[in-house]
């Protein structure tokens, strides 16, 4: 597969087209960002890791009837995916409160949320990823009421899957984002990625923090803890 332009950098992926017009790759990048951008390292690593891990969590979700974007790793930091035409939105589901959710609503961090609550983002950085419901999803038209249907069900099947695999590693699935896309035959697939940088863990008897808010808020060990939540559901790095 050879590697053509650069379709899209974001903030830790680089998306290149290839020499065939139904598949991309996609670079992990070692950078870290936070809180839109103002706060950038580079983390020696995360790179390969989050490329590793996020094959892993897909091929997990294919394993369980989950349509994936992801074709295979073709190196340490990049995989080969089918190009999605992509939905600008984000797909969020809450376990427990942490995060905006705790910062919008005042309520306890940790706290169980049962039924998870379900959430959409608009994908947009100049205006800070606002939260988003169907109707403005259907009435801008960034997808139909039959898509935002189907995004909404293949998330809580990816809940019931993710949930149960981080439990066997001792830990919470706390909250994570999706995005998702439209393939060549209109089908809605997932896309983008799933690793901690899109995602929050917490150890189940400690509630140590094993996702990106270690770079958040300066807790250290970042990759470390990546790789330590790999290991646990079975991931060797």
């Amino acid at each position: 597969m050879e590697k053509r332009d650069e379709l899209y950098r974001g903030k830790a992926k680089t998306v290149y087209f290839t020499d065939d017009s139904d598949k991309l790759i996609l670079h992990f990048r070692n950078d870290t960002s936070a809180f839109d951008g103002e706060k950038i390292e580079q983390l020696d690593r995360k790179g390969e890791v989050n490329n590793k891990f996020n094959h892993f969590i897909m091929t997990k979700l294919e394993e369980a009837g989950v349509a994936t974007q992801v074709e295979s790793l073709i190196s340490d930091t990049e995989s080969l995916v089918k190009k999605l035409d992509m939905i600008p939105v984000e797909c969020v589901v809450r376990n427990l409160a942490a995060g905006s959710l705790v910062r919008r609503l005042g309520v306890e961090e940790g706290q169980e949320l049962s039924p998870p609550v379900f959430e959409f983002f608009l994908k947009n950085d100049a205006l800070h990823d606002p939260m988003i419901n169907d109707y403005h999803i259907a009435s801008f038209g960034w997808a139909s009421e039959a898509q935002i249907a189907k995004m909404k069900s293949i998330t809580f099947e990816v809940n019931n899957v993710l949930k149960a695999l981080f439990a066997e590693g001792g830990m919470l699935l706390v909250d994570y984002k999706l995005e998702f896309g439209v393939d060549s035959d209109g089908n809605i697939v997932l896309g983008d990625e799933f690793t901690p940088d899109g995602c929050r863990l917490w150890d189940k008897e400690t509630r140590k923090k094993m996702d990106k808010d270690r770079f958040r808020q300066g807790l250290g060990s970042v990759v470390e803890t990546y790789i330590e939540v790999a290991e646990r559901i079975g991931l060797s790095l």
